[in-house]
């Protein structure tokens, strides 16, 4: 007996019947909502699954944008303005700021559609539509070809990308096609102290206080498609974007969030949640303790360097604090002891069904673990130098097509556009740079990344290192170009194919050069062949869980394609004794307000207008002003700036983060405690209108109550 392929739609089916059970958990696939439907509409939905995804008439997908690859945003006007996450909008509030226009300190408000402020390279992305193509791909005798087929069809003359997406480890495919804008525009951010407060102190933590989001327009052609930046663009018209609801929610409502999850990992066996805590996230936190005590300590020392160091800071931080609580987290919930239940009881079955590649899987799956484990730590650690380590080695490298490659470059023909990039490159990149902090980053990691990386994959470059990292960084550092912006941009104006051809020379391109050699010649090829293998495994395993429990629920895995997730308003009690309620008002910001205090400290204006407490129309029935909220909603990273959305399609806030208690579910969903927190949509609302006096942004929004 081999159920390997069980249709997806059968999974939702099965849902359906038992979704009372454990409606909270799973990331819903929006083709597939009619299945529980009914269900969502118990609990409080007043649509239709058709209103939610259709792809002839407008629907609530039409609103959800994929916001530059990594978070979600969400169409509040007829005129192309967008919500999304302050975090989400982070990099391009940075790239804009300075010291005398400190626009993370002071916040951004564009009060004509003139002074909206262009991005380079900031894309936003919607769903056209998602087709089923599971059939079509396993019936084919060429398997790859069938998918090119699929794409090439989708996007013949269309103006559409496309792609054929394996769901479930393989279990199922769809055709997604989508369409990206790539004119967006900066249109208003709070100050930091209201976008980020409570820091890295709240990150991760409720009660919480944060107004993290910010607005964007995105900007089209004159027949409403995409273009690159001109002065002639015009404000883009969406399909459809969410009413304000200024009724805001009460505990018990219904909610659901709709975005573009990242990824989870509910599949784990034992072993490998015993390596992620025991290996893995010990080794990325300790690789980003390194790193975040230079850049803090950098950020302390001068304004221009808290501004250039900020982004980097919120994106080392984040996942660091994750880690730290997703290994608290997993031990405190037995997350090896639960999975070794579940293995043990699947081993039963399937030894009751007598079905005995089903009896092998998970000895063949912690063999597969076995195998990838060492690749997947080499490529972890690969990540945190090269992705979040010093800023100079990636620049170095996208040198690459000059010094390594010069005779094809110019054959191309592409020589003057290469250099071109280049030279826009090194611009952006010495915008908010400095080299001692890069060098000292270098030099921090050297220690954490050796005691963890297996010895065959160290790079050749690095075991020089080991002895005096600082030492070795200030040697390098001192010999190469690449952290002098003069000498670079000197090279590019000269554009001499010797002067190039020297780089070859210089230590950090002979340093990235060197562990991307290491990388790709021993880690990369081992990794996916391993994670290939283990894929496989896993489709057939998650295929026999559902065949053997039938009682239980098992939801494919996130992978950063739209989803649909719902619950309820609700708080929780995570441990004896402690009870969290689900809302926080303004009273709780000045309450956790301290003066010159780098997580809490407010600026004047905002804390006179909070003790004056004039909340106008966006108070709810006791007078308050609503902060955040939590909810009952399944959420992991990427679901950043997805709307929270109310029974009747209204936006009433902007998911942004989950609970402390609430870190591991990316591994292990527990709905007793799993909880979501988004702001509250009359927070964003009165900062822009009351404090900001940025009105004229509400008023182009559809306000209901």
């Amino acid at each position: 007996m081999n159920n390997r392929f069980i249709p997806i739609f059968l999974l939702s089916t099965f849902a359906l019947a038992h979704a009372t059970i454990e409606a909270k958990e799973g990331m819903w696939i929006p083709t597939l909502l009619q299945a529980v439907e009914g269900d969502m509409q118990a609990m409080g939905l007043h649509l239709t699954a058709a209103d939610i995804y259709s792809i002839n008439e407008g629907s609530l997908k039409d609103a959800i944008v994929h916001f530059n690859g990594g978070c979600t945003a969400e169409m509040i006007s007829g005129e192309g303005l967008l919500l999304t996450n302050h975090h989400c909008g982070y990099g391009e509030i940075a790239y804009h700021s300075t010291v005398e226009n400190d626009y993370l300190t002071n916040g951004f408000w564009a009060m004509t559609r003139a002074e909206e402020l262009a991005n380079p390279n900031l894309v936003a992305t919607f769903i056209d539509r998602i087709e089923d193509v599971t059939e079509l791909v396993r019936n084919a005798e060429d398997a790859q070809a069938a998918k090119a087929d699929l794409v090439a069809q989708a996007m013949d003359g269309t103006g559409l990308d496309a792609e054929v997406v394996a769901f479930d480890f393989g279990n199922s495919y769809y055709l997604i096609t989508t369409k990206t804008y790539r004119d967006v525009r900066l249109v208003g951010a709070p100050p930091s102290a209201v976008g980020k407060f409570g820091g890295d102190t709240d990150n991760w933590v409720w009660p919480r206080h944060t107004g993290d989001f910010s607005m964007f327009r995105i900007y089209a052609d004159a027949n409403n498609e995409p273009a690159d930046y001109s002065e002639s663009n015009v404000p883009f018209q969406p399909k459809h974007h969410f009413p304000v609801d200024l009724g805001g929610v009460k505990e018990g409502d219904f909610t659901m969030v709709f975005g573009f999850p990242g990824r989870t990992e509910q599949y784990l066996t034992s072993d490998a949640v015993t390596y992620v805590v025991e290996h893995l996230n010990p080794a990325r936190i300790e690789m980003r303790d390194a790193s975040l005590a230079v850049v803090n300590a950098a950020r302390a020392s001068s304004p221009a360097l808290r501004i250039a160091y900020a982004d980097k800071q919120s994106s080392i931080a984040n996942a660091w604090k994750k880690w730290i609580g997703q290994n608290k987290g997993l031990n405190e919930l037995d997350a090896v002891g639960k999975k070794l239940e579940l293995e043990a009881d699947f081993m039963a079955r399937a030894a009751e069904a007598d079905n005995v590649p089903w009896m092998q899987l998970i000895s063949k799956m912690q063999a597969a673990n076995a195998e990838r484990n060492p690749y997947m730590l080499a490529r972890s650690l690969f990540i945190e130098w090269v992705y979040y380590g010093p800023d100079a080695l990636n620049y170095a490298w996208s040198f690459a097509p000059l010094v390594e490659r010069w005779e094809a470059t110019e054959a191309a023909g592409e020589i003057d556009a290469v250099i071109a990039e280049l030279q826009g490159r090194t611009a952006d990149h010495f915008r908010q740079y400095d080299a001692n902090v890069d060098r000292d980053i270098m030099a921090a990691l050297v220690a954490p990344y050796l005691a963890h990386i297996d010895p065959a994959f160290v790079p050749d470059e690095l075991e020089a290192a080991a002895s005096n990292p600082s030492d070795w960084a200030a040697r390098a550092f001192e010999k190469s170009i690449f952290d002098e912006r003069e000498g670079v941009e000197a090279l590019l104006a000269k554009g001499s194919s010797k002067a190039f051809a020297k780089l070859s020379k210089d230590p950090l391109y002979t340093l990235i050069k060197s562990m991307r050699n290491a990388y790709f010649d021993h880690v990369a090829a081992g990794y996916g062949t391993a994670s290939a293998e283990l894929d496989s495994l896993t489709g057939e395993y998650t295929n026999a869980l559902r065949t053997l429990f039938p009682e239980r629920a098992f939801f494919p895995d996130a992978n950063s394609t739209l989803r649909l997730t719902y619950g309820k308003v609700e708080g929780s009690s995570p441990y004896d004794g402690m009870t969290y309620l689900p809302f926080t008002t303004a009273n709780g910001v000045l309450q956790k307000y301290v003066p010159g205090d780098a997580d809490f400290d407010l600026p004047a204006d905002l804390v006179e207008a909070l003790e004056e407490g004039d909340w106008g129309p966006y108070a709810n029935e006791a007078g308050e002003l609503p902060v955040c909220f939590t909810g009952s909603n399944h959420t992991t990273g990427g679901n950043s700036g997805s709307p929270a959305i109310d029974g009747d399609g209204h936006l009433v806030g902007i998911n942004f983060d989950r609970s402390w208690e609430s870190t591991m579910s990316d591994i292990l969903f527990d709905g007793s405690r799993c909880r979501n927190i988004m702001v509250d949509i009359r927070y964003v609302l009165w900062i822009t209108d009351v404090y900001a006096g940025a009105g004229h942004l509400v008023q182009e929004m559809d306000v209901v109550h």
